[in-house]
């Protein structure tokens, strides 16, 4: 099981194809002198092998950024460029080109070469192990695990017989005959941190979904383990049985060592480190080393270089403090600068017009027998264990999913002789073939809005005046949490209708593979803990006692990157029934009177959840809290609140969270409405209707309470409309409006536009813009609109169908 990086056998297969196939390569020869050159006026630079590693760093990063962007738009996970462009550099594509592989990759830089590449797969293999989980084996289910087992056992059964059938039937020439079973077996894996890699830039790990197949993947690869590794000892010769005892007695000796030693002494120091200070750059180098030391020690022992280095990143606790700080630190370097160098010499190595066609159609014959085991097998059991039909099938098509630890085996497998040259090709092409072909279908089968569906609107509006109002609140940091209190405060919990407070702390994910969401309980005593989360529980904990029997708060901790984060907050709201979630705004006001962006991801996250929400939307920009000393609403004896109402579902939704606030005694609520050229009832719209009852509604309600104001404003069109906008700054700490209009009223005119993002929608933009110079805090409101047939959702939709429809009244729809 020992590893070297670039075998003879690969050095051989790369000269044969640009130099004699009868020279001997056993030895590599360098100049020792030949280091730096003194310029191209002396001599050739590539003769020397500084600007010659130059030069293969940069080929190799840019062919693989320029297919990176050329697949990008047909949504192409990264594995595919990657590969690619290995391919590109090697003899199937420029290699071809007369002088092209002699000057930029010639036989003499193959040592420094393998060395970085080297570096590169150790560090993949280090991350790999800091971004998994290992305790997400507790989590699998009876299901997971019928299903990943079911997937890898029927593509073995089917695979193996089916190699032995045509091992049968093939002539005894053919150089590959001996690899099919192999073959068959190594097709039949599956491995879970390629499947995490896969379902994230798929934008599907935190949908329910993506957590089946994460799951799944885990059982998968835990079987495969097993598989792959009798596999590769059955296929050892029989004088080597004493080095392999020795072999595995050292791979379950470093494990202890790891577990057992190393990583009580980084928890122990991450302890010490993490006490009210960030960790320090020496900490940080210290970890690294040790990647280094792991990697040695796995080749002292005669181990799989990869082994130490992935062992090690399990020990090492994934996420936030350290796990995130290791990945950004190492990532984009090891990204774009290493692994590229691995892929370019897999590449060399890979010559797709080597390969026999019989060997090639006999090989692939039995990837694809194994490709379609794994695809019944997962699809059969899913069926089996009450999945819907169309998830079977997207499962079925992700459980083939395949990466560079694929890769990394196929060469083991090679550098054991249980695979032969033209088999490790045909492989590494069917590979690019089954990633590229298999991204489209589940992009198409993959319906992101199916997941969110509801039977009923999920509005404050259309919420009973003796209901719980359920708000997911979500929080970035600490700065988010007074202005989020204030505002929960302001919609008035009362014992007629209590606040169900679901609030969520989220954090981007750096670091590990899974996302997490976690639950905290509300302690009696504030927590001494000083980290974000536990500042921000303490909050919300102070917040509930303040309003015993009325304010219940559940908070979370979601951990998720900012482009499919949106999935955990829409699964919350949609589990929890939430009527709202509100959003912080994705820029922060300074203390210059200026918009920064805060997180460039908050900003993709905010705009998912405004596409997908199953419930309506408050977006709050806050510019009044840097400039007052105020911030809990308790403390103010007058708080002033404007519902700005130019018609339309998202204005009525906003009316509907001003009356709630009217209920406040410290509050004084003005509601502005805009009426075009003085007439309230121009036609005789649906819209238009709804909008009279509602405002007459509200004004009905509000009578005889002295802290609501009704006011109408005439404007002709947009300029009216800025003018009444301008005139209302510095009149209110709290500004609420509907964030959609109708693009064709005069009211809107001439706006159109204006919002570049769409955030905020074209009236609120302009209230939040830094040219309008006020202190007023903006709350931006959009009404939930997506409502389901019962037709539309699936079997195993219908008892949450059934169970909403006798909790939730009917309403009705003014015709």
């Amino acid at each position: 099981m020992g590893s070297l990086v670039m075998e003879p056998d690969d050095i051989a297969s790369y000269a044969s194809s640009t130099f004699h196939p009868e020279d001997n390569f056993s030895t590599i020869c360098m100049s020792v002198g030949k280091i730096n050159s003194r310029g191209i006026f002396h001599d050739d630079p590539l003769n020397f092998s500084l600007p010659l590693l130059l030069i293969q760093l940069s080929l190799a990063s840019l062919v693989i950024l320029f297919s990176s962007r050329l697949l990008k738009y047909l949504g192409q996970p990264s594995m595919v460029p990657q590969i690619l462009g290995g391919i590109i550099l090697g003899p199937s594509v420029l290699g071809r080109t007369g002088g092209f592989t002699e000057h930029f990759f010639p036989l003499r830089g193959f040592i420094i070469l393998d060395a970085l590449a080297a570096f590169g797969y150790i560090f993949y293999f280090f991350l790999i192990g800091v971004q998994m989980d290992p305790w997400i084996v507790k989590k699998i289910e009876k299901r997971e695990i019928i299903i990943g087992v079911s997937t890898v056992a029927l593509a073995l059964v089917l695979s193996i017989s089916w190699s032995f059938l045509v091992l049968a039937k093939i002539t005894i020439g053919l150089g590959t005959a001996g690899s099919l079973p192999v073959v068959a077996t190594a097709e039949s894996a599956l491995s879970f941190p390629m499947m995490a890699q896969y379902l994230t830039e798929q934008k599907m790990i935190n949908s329910e979904f993506g957590r089946l197949a994460l799951s799944c993947s885990v059982a998968s690869n835990l079987f495969s383990f097993c598989i792959i590794t009798l596999t590769i000892l059955t296929n050892q010769q029989s004088g080597e049985r004493f080095q392999m005892l020795k072999t595995l007695c050292s791979g379950v000796a470093m494990a202890l060592v790891i577990f057992g030693v190393v990583r009580p002494m980084i928890m122990r120091m991450l302890k010490r480190k993490t006490k009210g200070e960030s960790l320090t750059e020496e900490f940080i180098y210290i970890i690294l080393v040790g990647v280094l030391v792991a990697a040695f020690a796995s080749q002292a022992l005669g181990l799989h270089i990869g082994y130490g280095p992935l062992l090690y990143g399990l020990a090492l606790p994934a996420g936030p403090p350290l796990g995130s700080a290791v990945v950004d630190k190492l990532e984009l370097i090891n990204s774009w600068l290493f692994m590229p160098l691995y892929f370019v010499k897999n590449g060399l190595v890979t010559d797709i017009f080597s390969v026999d066609f019989k060997s090639y159609l006999v090989v692939q014959y039995i990837i694809a027998i194994a490709w379609v085991g794994k695809f019944i097998g997962a699809l059969v059991s899913s069926v089996y264990c009450s999945i819907p039909y169309k998830d079977a099938i997207l499962l079925g098509l992700v459980m083939n999913v395949q990466g560079v630890l694929e890769l990394g085996m196929y060469k083991m497998m090679k550098q054991a002789k249980a695979i032969d040259h033209e088999a490790f090709v045909v492989m590494c092409i069917s590979m690019l073939l089954l990633v590229s072909t298999t991204s489209p279908l589940v992009r198409y089968l993959y319906d992101p809005s199916r997941r969110y569906a509801v039977y009923n609107q999920r509005t404050v509006m259309h919420l009973g005046d003796n209901s719980e109002l359920r708000v997911v609140a979500c929080i970035h940091d600490q700065e988010n949490v007074p202005t989020m209190i204030s505002l929960l405060e302001a919609i008035n919990p009362s014992k007629r209708s209590p606040v169900a407070i679901y609030a969520l702390h989220l954090i981007e994910l750096v670091g590990r593979s899974n996302p997490l969401l976690i639950p905290h309980k509300l302690s009696k005593r504030p927590s001494s803990n000083a980290s974000s989360s536990k500042s921000i529980v303490n909050a919300f904990r102070l917040f509930e006692q303040s309003n015993s029997g009325i304010v219940s708060v559940h908070p979370f901790t979601a951990i998720s990157p900012y482009v499919t984060m949106h999935d955990e907050i829409c699964a919350m709201a949609l589990d929890k029934k939430a009527s709202l979630i509100i959003l912080p705004f994705h820029e922060r006001y300074t203390t210059i009177d200026v918009w920064e962006a805060f997180k460039k991801g908050v900003k993709i996250m905010n705009d998912n959840i405004l596409d997908m929400a199953p419930c309506s939307i408050a977006i709050i920009v806050d510019r009044g809290l840097l400039h007052n000393s105020r911030p809990m609403l308790a403390t103010w004896s007058s708080y002033r609140v404007a519902i700005l109402f130019l018609g339309g579902a998202d204005d009525r939704e906003a009316l509907a969270i001003g009356a709630r606030m009217a209920g406040q005694p410290n509050i004084n609520v003005t509601m502005v409405r805009l009426l075009e050229n003085g007439s309230i009832a121009i036609d005789n719209s649906t819209e238009r209707k709804l909008d009279n009852e509602v405002v007459c509604k509200f004004r009905l309600n509000m009578a005889g309470n002295y802290r609501v104001k009704y006011i109408e404003e005439v404007a002709k069109d947009g300029t009216g409309t800025v003018a009444v906008l301008q005139s209302m700054k510095n009149n209110y700490e709290l500004i609420i409006v509907g964030r959609r209009h109708e693009k064709k009223s005069p009211l809107v005119f001439g706006l159109t536009g204006l919002d570049e993002d769409k955030e905020l929608g074209e009236v609120a933009y302009i209230l939040a813009s830094s040219d309008f110079r006020g202190n007023s805090s903006i709350l931006v409101v959009q009404q939930h609109s997506i409502v389901w047939d019962a037709k539309d959702f699936t079997a195993d939709m219908s008892r949450e169908i059934e169970d909403e429809a006798e909790h939730l009244p009917m309403y009705r729809v003014a015709a």
